[in-house]
């Protein structure tokens, strides 16, 4: 089990997925801003990590206020979530979590004065986050692997597998691991997803760690290995789906949506259901954020690029839901007329897959 972000009485530990694959360093967060700076910096990233990590750095913020108010506390703890808010903002498992730690202390300052409990119980709310995410990749996996027909090659674009969760399945890669442990054979082709070699650097080092076939093209090969026949279907993660179905992920994914409705091959979108943004009607209300340049003209130390040279850098964008075959989630596997199957997902309890998507897998 790959380790991506852990609670431990010193602080929240997580991978440095800059070094990656290189060096397999972990580092050791002392409070609520380093934290922060990990996720602005993408020491760690995938929105699902994203979210977990927010609610460790708040509740490690939060165990290190040293006043004796609990109004004062509440002052500090709404600083944190202001500053947590600010670090990330397309992937909308960081805002899910935040809401989640903030619902927390309002319950848990209604019950008690006693700052020790309210600062455990936050403790204790970002724990369960952690498991939280863990069995929904789980579950995300044994819907998806029912799609995924014995001996396929699946072509994926960025790193939406242990790295990109609270560690173990992932999403995309979820899938995957879930068609493996089904007992089918399956093959990837990982895009190395410009211009941070996501693909490259942390989905093939995931895959080889676990014995899966990897082979790692540049971006844009997508379209020529699809048009010889060598992938099956395509499998992603997702920052932020909108009521519509509309997905927001890694920048490139769109072109690859494109290619795969081209050449007919069955292109999924696979995300708990806390990345579902049912507060936005489509793909148009998700905000994209855009990088620095130096992503872009610089490897490592390296110049790339010349001097001044303007750079358009957005970390994401949005493939329709018109290009979308299915979303799989924890709750189940949704398909078109994604505002009403999504939105049954989202709401019901126990939900059967068939019962929202109205067709066979």
């Amino acid at each position: 089990m790959i380790k991506t972000v852990e609670w431990t009485d010193e602080g929240v530990r997580m991978i440095d997925q800059r070094l990656l694959p290189t060096e397999e360093k972990y580092v050791t967060l002392q409070s609520c801003e380093e934290v922060a700076d990990a996720i602005k910096t993408m020491m760690v990233r995938g929105a699902p990590a994203i979210g977990v990590s927010a609610a460790m750095g708040l509740a490690l913020g939060a165990k290190q206020f040293l006043g004796t108010s609990v109004t004062e506390l509440e002052g500090e703890f709404n600083r944190l979530c202001e500053m947590m808010s600010q670090t990330r903002p397309t992937a909308v498992n960081l805002f899910w979590a935040i809401e989640k730690m903030r619902q927390e202390f309002g319950r848990a300052s209604s019950q008690t004065a006693q700052i020790d409990e309210i600062k455990q119980a936050l403790v204790d709310q970002a724990l369960q986050i952690f498991r939280a995410d863990i069995e929904a990749n789980r579950a995300l996996g044994r819907f998806g692997a029912e799609l995924i027909p014995d001996g396929s090659t699946v072509l994926t674009h960025c790193n939406a597998g242990a790295l990109a969760t609270a560690g173990d399945y992932g999403t995309a890669l979820g899938v995957i691991r879930g068609a493996r442990d089904a007992g089918k054979r399956i093959a990837v082709i990982a895009d190395e997803t410009r211009p941070f070699l996501q693909g490259l650097r942390l989905t093939a080092w995931e895959l080889a760690k676990d014995d899966i076939p990897v082979t790692v093209i540049t971006d844009n090969m997508a379209g020529h290995v699809m048009k010889g026949g060598k992938v099956d279907a395509v499998v992603v993660g997702a920052d932020r789906i909108a009521a519509n179905g509309d997905a927001a992920n890694k920048i490139g994914t769109y072109m690859v949506a494109v290619l795969a409705q081209r050449h007919n091959i069955p292109f999924y979108v696979a995300a708990p259901i806390t990345t579902l943004d049912l507060s936005i009607p489509s793909g148009l209300e998700i905000p994209i954020e855009e990088r620095a340049a130096r992503e872009i003209t610089h490897m490592g130390e390296q110049q790339l690029g010349p001097d001044d040279v303007s750079v358009h850098n957005p970390a994401f964008d949005v493939t329709p839901n018109d290009l979308i075959t299915a979303i799989i989630t924890d709750k189940g596997v949704a398909r078109a007329p994604y505002l009403e199957s999504l939105r049954k997902l989202a709401t019901e309890e126990n939900p059967q897959p068939e019962s929202v998507t109205g067709q066979t897998a």
